[in-house]
């Protein structure tokens, strides 16, 4: 899993994709940004950050590692690692 250095003004959101019945995955997903800083206040496209590998047999267990690599990158308290 890539370690990346996060600032606490990066837009991060988590989400849990079910790609096989039964097999969710934990998605990482950054806002990006095209430099129109009047274009991106009205629209808000994520790109893929990082990903879970492996499946996890329900979405809650997803969603909670998924948590617990944002606690990992950010800090238990939202700070940067």
């Amino acid at each position: 899993m890539n370690r990346l250095s996060m600032s606490p003004s990066r837009n991060i959101a988590l989400t849990v994709h079910e790609l096989e019945a039964g097999e969710f995955y934990w998605v990482l997903m950054e806002e990006a940004t095209d430099g129109d800083a009047a274009e991106n206040d009205r629209r808000h496209v994520y790109v893929p950050l990082e990903a879970a590998h492996d499946p996890y047999a329900s979405y809650s267990n997803a969603l909670v590692a998924g948590v617990a690599v944002m606690r990992r990158l950010f800090g238990a308290e939202g700070k940067t690692a």
